[in-house]
């Protein structure tokens, strides 16, 4: 019983940061119908940025032992504010240009993206990967011969924070309502004084913001940045968010747990080397019987 439950926690931890990344793809594809499969790269990017952070509040003083909170808080922000700054970047560049292109130019561009922003880690880092430094207390909290980290902790809760955060800013601030309004038609929108421009803007944001911030804590769970880490995290959330219904933000929310609980009991049955194999499954199963996703709404197909 208790390796089960240790299993659970395991892919509530990783589910979390599923569902973090899963909403900024929701958030653009609900406004855009675009996939941004840069998304991971800005993961990517707040790792990194976390690293730096932290590692110079390590060289130049005993921050991260004496006052860990801040400096962990300070690593949060800085992530949360490069992978915003580069997502304005990204979707006036790269995507901006291409709105009322046929949708497999942006996906295009969305991939270029990724590449470039992947091989510009790989090139400052040597291709080499950064040892975070050590913030979060060694020990753990046991209770038998289940053991949750302190690092497990502070994810969950901080990923179910960001999600009550975001799911308030969509449903009760004015950003909030002009968001679902482009959404729904973005020419109506328009129509009705919305500026639509600066509304898709604020949707890369808050994406961003959420995907900087799971980067840094990601990165002080696994203890490693490396230029490719946003890969498969990223594929995943991708995965997390077709599941749930992609455009869903509560989909997105609940296909990243599930994926991530699902991943976890897996390596029971089959072993940690088969984890990846279980998540794509799912992803073919949902989209052979249930294309919209779990809590998705059904397209009707118009002439």
């Amino acid at each position: 019983m208790q390796e089960w439950i240790q299993l659970l926690i395991d892919g509530v931890t990783i589910g979390g940061v599923y569902a973090v990344i899963a909403l900024g793809y929701t958030l653009v594809y609900g406004v855009l119908r675009m996939i941004n499969f840069a998304h991971g790269e800005l993961f990517m990017m707040g790792a990194f940025t976390g690293y730096y952070t932290l590692t110079a509040f390590e060289n130049h003083s005993n921050l991260n032992d004496s006052v860990p909170v801040i400096t962990i808080a300070v690593a949060i922000a800085m992530g949360m504010i490069v992978a915003v700054t580069l997502a304005l970047v990204m979707e006036r560049i790269a995507y901006r240009p291409l709105r009322r292109a046929p949708r497999l130019a942006p996906l295009i561009s969305a991939i270029g993206v990724s590449i470039f922003l992947r091989n510009v880690m790989l090139r400052a880092t040597n291709a080499q990967g950064k040892v975070y430094p050590k913030v979060f207390p060694r020990t753990a909290v046991e209770f038998g011969e289940i053991r949750l980290l302190y690092v497990q902790i502070f994810l969950v809760v901080l990923s179910v924070v960001f999600l009550a955060l975001l799911y308030l800013f969509i449903q009760r601030t004015k950003a909030g309502v002009a968001i679902r309004a482009v959404a729904e038609d973005r020419d109506t929108a328009a129509l009705m004084g919305i500026n639509v421009d600066r509304t898709i803007m604020t949707t890369f944001a808050a994406g961003a913001a959420l995907a900087g911030a799971a980067g840094v804590v990601y990165g002080m769970f696994v203890t490693t940045a490396t230029s490719g880490m946003g890969f498969i995290p990223g594929i995943k959330a991708f995965t997390a968010a077709v599941l749930g219904g992609i455009g869903s933000v509560p989909g997105a929310m609940a296909g990243g747990y599930f994926l991530g609980i699902s991943e976890s009991l897996s390596t029971k049955f089959f072993g940690a080397e088969y984890k990846d194999v279980v998540a794509f499954v799912l992803l073919v199963l949902v989209l052979i019987f249930r294309p919209w996703g779990l809590f998705g709404k059904r397209e009707d197909k118009r002439a």
